[in-house]
């Protein structure tokens, strides 16, 4: 477990770093940049191994009815990812909510949690999952109030969409080929 925490507490200090220590992060320059690509990539590393490593109690299990609860939250998880994407113009999302991708982030987290009813996935998407809550909060008092950008061409929308879809696709592939069972 002690992998899994370390990794998750890395993760929330490569994002928080800019954000929280701007003065220390100008002074890194350029070079900031590939300092924090590791520490996000070891994170992830330590992540994956912690959490596979990890034990803890069990209370509740996978079922037909949760994973499919949990496919529809990947999907519009994935779309709020796809609506913060597009440059400029956003899809229709982009323009009622200030964070989508980090809102996409939250309810894949939230997916995750609610299938996987462990304490390893408690502390690495609960983890996640409060990060994401906290950065957007940080975000929230250092920019102030938020105007919601124009709204892009309707085709914009259908990419998303199709985007998403297609994507959603490919990471259940990925699941399968790992040994996660992605259907009910």
């Amino acid at each position: 477990m002690s992998l899994l925490i370390i990794g998750v507490t890395l993760w929330w200090g490569a994002h928080l770093f800019k954000r929280l220590a701007p003065e220390a992060r100008a002074r890194l320059g350029n070079r900031g940049n590939g300092l924090i690509a590791v520490l996000l990539i070891l994170s992830v590393v330590l992540m994956v191994l912690g959490y596979r490593a990890a034990d803890g109690a069990f209370f509740w299990g996978r079922s037909p009815m949760l994973v499919g609860i949990n496919n529809l939250l990947m999907i519009v998880a994935f779309y709020f990812y796809a609506a913060s994407a597009a440059k400029g113009a956003k899809v229709w999302l982009g323009t009622k909510i200030r964070h989508p991708q980090l809102t996409g982030f939250s309810i894949w987290a939230i997916a995750h949690v609610l299938v996987n009813g462990d304490t390893p996935s408690f502390v690495l998407f609960g983890g996640l999952l409060a990060w994401a809550v906290t950065e957007m909060l940080v975000i929230n008092a250092q920019e102030g109030p938020w105007t919601p950008p124009p709204r892009a061409p309707r085709r914009k929308e259908i990419v998303a969409i199709v985007v998403t879809l297609v994507v959603v696709v490919v990471v259940m592939g990925i699941h399968y080929a790992l040994g996660v069972q992605p259907w009910g």
